[in-house]
Parts: structure tokens; sequence; C-alpha cells
């Protein structure tokens, strides 16, 4: 007897699993807003530099404010004032003659600089001025925050698999607050940096332990249709950061209220849960029969205390559960194994750089930065929703494929529409961001019916930490334009076409079983099953693993 056996007595889906969903996702809503709200934290504002201290003389001070400005910083070749050079003394001579002004020697701001804050009444940039030869740093509270990312995915996917999902969400919910609120109380950018990157530690075991929490308590029919919902939750959380960044632009209060909702995770814990796949994997079939009892009740579900005991559930075969422990090097001693996982990872590594890419230039296409952010969100809606209709009729291989291609193209296209307009440019972004996020959704369906049974866990975990590597490189990506002007943009379509032509040399997964052993990789049994699966196309598949879903965020 298999768990599904169990669920399909109790309703794999009803309203006990529909409490579950909706008591999870306020806690989710905070995911979205911690991964993107460096775009509004950390955005950079117009500034030139403070000229208050460059002279004291009666001249200067009879100056206008405009006047004061051209005798104190040169002008670059677009006509407007430099924003990391002044000159050393007033040159009150280009207030007759301008046409040397080039010629002038001038040098790094030398008293700080003066900021626009007519959108943002404050950023981390203008708080430290991480401006001009610092700004690399502001950059890199982003990579910085999804290092953490990367940390906390393998330490909250073990630990949660130690000491169970539920106590490992509370934990979750409670770094997630506490570090989240240091870093809006931050009094240096090295201490911002330091709880930021705790924060990503802290809150992506959320991410991890929701996901898994909600999939393990679905039956196989209805894992589809959550891993969805579970997707849109993460759209939900982007649009509303929108409506958020739009009302709090100070970015202390801005990390204050994204970070709110896990008080109320916290206070609806008790209510959570816990894993009955888990505790009967885990020797503790009485806590698992209290909860299986639970979720019969509220889906009005009849004599399940009858047909079932903890002794019964004792008796479950669980796939997980093999005989021998595999590794990450399993991954890489067979020729098919090894040329599967180097696919697969650079894969994942696109489709993250891809994504990220987009969603944190959100002031490159010329369009208002809290309707660029809102319109991102947007897209992803139908998106989602396509691939939930076309997933299981044209293929996954085929959906990755023209997933990418359609972000890479997008991206391409964008090099060459020209900056002055603007609308045009967010189009098409928008379309690329759209793409991206579709890519995104596939790779989560598809890499784990390419690994076999035995190593579909470990495979997940190296996906997903080449997946966060691409996150941690794409924040920094944007600093290349310093060499040439549309040098990220051509990164990002060349590694979003690459990625597209890779997801090509993959095979098709669609209505086949999946493999279990890596020998069925090695000896090319594919043929073989697709041929079993044609005779009898309403076998399902396999149920997932309880432990490879917690490596796909």
């Amino acid at each position: 007897m298999k768990f599904e056996h169990v669920l399909a007595e109790i309703d794999g889906f009803g309203r006990f699993q529909i409490i579950l969903l909706a008591n999870i996702f306020v806690a989710r809503f905070a995911l979205p807003c911690h991964f993107l709200v460096n775009n509004f934290v950390a955005a950079t504002t117009d500034h030139r530099c403070n000229i208050g201290g460059l002279d004291d003389g009666e001249v200067f001070r009879n100056l206008t404010q405009d006047h004061r400005l051209k005798v104190s910083i040169p002008v670059q070749e677009d006509g407007t004032l430099s924003s990391c050079k002044m000159f050393m003394e007033p040159q009150f001579h280009l207030l007759l003659n301008s046409s040397n002004a080039t010629e002038i020697p001038a040098v790094p701001c030398q008293h700080g600089w003066v900021y626009d804050n007519s959108t943002f009444s404050s950023t981390i940039a203008s708080e430290w001025d991480l401006v001009c030869e610092q700004k690399g740093l502001n950059k890199a509270t982003a990579t910085i925050f999804f290092v953490g990312v990367m940390f906390g995915a393998l330490v909250f996917g073990s630990l949660s698999d130690r000491f169970g999902r539920k106590t490992m969400l509370m934990v979750s919910y409670v770094l997630g607050l506490a570090f989240g609120l240091a870093s809006a109380f931050s009094t240096s950018f090295l201490m911002f940096a330091v709880m930021r990157f705790f924060t990503g530690f802290g809150i992506t075991g959320i991410s991890i332990i929701s996901t898994v929490l909600s999939l393990e308590w679905a039956d196989i029919e209805h894992r589809k249709l959550v891993g969805v919902v579970d997707s849109l939750a993460w759209t939900f959380g982007s649009l509303m950061l929108a409506l958020i960044a739009y009302l709090v632009n100070d970015w202390r209060w801005l990390i204050v209220t994204v970070t709110f909702p896990l008080v109320i995770g916290i206070l609806s814990w008790r209510w959570v849960p816990e894993s009955a796949r888990w505790l009967i994997a885990n020797g503790r079939a009485d806590r698992a029969h209290y909860y299986l009892k639970k979720c019969a009740k509220v889906n009005r579900r009849e004599g399940f205390s009858e047909k079932f005991t903890p002794e019964t559930l004792s008796n479950i075969v669980l796939l997980e559960k093999g005989r021998k422990t595999y590794t990450y090097l399993d991954l890489v001693r067979t020729p098919k194994m090894r040329r599967l996982a180097m696919k697969t990872g650079l894969l994942w590594f696109g489709i993250a750089f891809t994504f990220y890419s987009i969603s944190f230039n959100i002031t490159g296409f010329g369009m208002n930065i809290y309707l660029t952010q809102f319109a991102y969100a947007t897209i992803e809606i139908p998106a989602k929703l396509t691939l939930y209709c076309v997933l299981d009729k044209i293929g996954r291989r085929t959906v990755e494929v023209g997933a990418l291609l359609g972000a890479g193209l997008c991206l391409a296209i964008n090099i060459f529409v020209p900056k002055d307009v603007p609308l045009c440019r967010s189009i098409i972004a928008i379309i690329g961001k759209g793409c991206s996020s579709a890519s995104f959704t596939t790779a989560f369906l598809y890499t784990p019916e390419l690994y076999p049974t035995v190593v579909r866990q470990n495979g997940l975990g190296y996906n997903s930490f080449m997946a966060r590597l691409g996150v941690s490189i794409a924040p920094l990506s944007v600093l290349m334009d310093a060499v040439w002007q549309p040098l990220p943009q051509i990164i990002m379509a060349i590694i979003a076409i690459s990625s597209g032509l890779l997801a090509s040399l993959l095979p098709e997964t669609m209505n086949r079983h999946l493999p279990e052993t890596i020998e069925d990789v090695e000896q090319k049994r594919n043929g073989l099953v697709s041929q079993l699966n044609q005779e009898k196309p309403d076998i399902p598949m396999e149920p997932l693993m309880n432990d490879e879903i917690e490596k796909r965020t």
C-alpha cells in the first residue's frame, strides 16, 4: 500500500488542503517582496556633488543656484551635470564661456552628494553614499541576499527532513522576521549586508517547506494545480510589492512593511498540520494517524478510523526510502548521468540568470519603476495559466525551449530599440519577463521527470544550487554597462538563447513513466517506457518525492 491510497480515502484535495494553502499563503506573500525589494531599497536616484563646502567667497554666495552649479560641476555630453565629478574651485569664467569646460580638470566629489528625493525619500544608496566609486557595493546587496538564500536552501532542505516540516517552518518564520527587522534598523552598510544575508538564509525556508508541505498533502491528480497556485502566490506578492513600494518610499519602513506578514504566519502556525507522509517515513504512525483522521473529518470522509489504524499506516511503502544511500557523486559517476547533470545545471543557471536579470532591471527600459514592477508581475498570470493548459499537450521540452528563446528574442530586440521610445521598450521587456517566468515554472515540473527516482532529490539540489549561482551573478551583470552600455543586455540575450538551445538537447518526458534507477537512464529505457505508455496511456506517473520538491524554490 502506498500513501496515495490513503489520500484517496480522505480526499486528496478537499477543504483541509484548501485551508492549508490559504494558511501559508499570507506568509509566502513576504517571499517575492524580500527577493525583489532590492529594486527599491537600493535604487540609485539622480545625484550630484555637494558644493556646499566649495567656496565661502562673497561672489560665490551671491550667485543663483543654477550659476553655482554651472561653475562647480562639469557638464556631461548629454548636457546633464556630472554625478561623480566636480571642480576643485569655482570656475567663474564658465558664466561667460563654457566652450572649454571639458578641458578643466575635475575631481571626485569632495563633500558628499545631494540626492533627488522626489521618487524615494531615502534609499541605502543615499543613506551611505553607495554611488560612483561605491556603486558596486550597492549592486552587491542583492548578491549578498541570494548567497544567503543559497545556503539557506541547503540547510533547511536537510533540517526539514530531520526535524519535520512544521518545526522548521516556525524556525524560518522567526529567523526571517528577526533578521528582516534587524536589517531595517541597520546603522551601517556592513550591518545591513550581514542582516540581509541572514534574512535570505532564514526566509528561504518558508519557500522550501511550505511548498513541500502543500504538495505532500495533495494527491497526484492535483499536484500540478497546487504547484501553479503556489507559483501564483509569488505573483500576487510581486503585484503587491509595486503598490507597497509606491506608498512607502522610505527604505527602512518598506522593509518593515514587507516583513510584517511573517507575524501573521507565526500566529497562524499552530493550525498548520505536520506532513503525514514525513511522520510515517520517520516511524511516527500514531501522530500521522491523528492528522489524517483530522483531514478526513474536515473533508467529510467517514470511516477512516475503521479502515486505517496506526499499525496499518506503518506498512505504507514510501518510494523515497531506498536500500542504498545516494549522494551528489552519483550524478557524475556514469556517462549519461554526467551529461544530464551538465545540461540541466547549465539550463537552471541560464533560466535563473535570465529571470532575475529582467526582474532587477526595472529602470532600464524608461518606464516608471513602480509601473514596470506591476507590469512584470501581471504578465506572469497569463503565462502561468497558459502553462497549465499546454504542458500536457505540446510537451515540457517544447515549452521550455520556446519560453527561453522568446525571452532571449525580446532581450535581443530591445538592444536595437532606441531609448527615446520607452513604451515600446517596456512592452517588449514585459513580454520577455512573461517568457522567462514560464521557463522557470516549467523547469520546476520538467527537471524531476528527467532524473531517476534514486537520485532525484540530489539532482534537484544540485540544480537549485546552480540556479542560485545564476541569481547571485545577475545583479552584478548590470555593472558591465561601464564597459559598454548595451553589454548587459547582450549578455542576457545570449544566455537566454543559449539556454533555450541547450534545452532542446534534453529528452521529452510528457506521458512517460519516471525513470527509477540510474540504469534506466544509462540503458536508454525511455524507448521501452514510451511504448508501454502508448499501450497504457492512462497509467499515472509515480508520485513525486517529498525531498525533491524541497529543492525547487
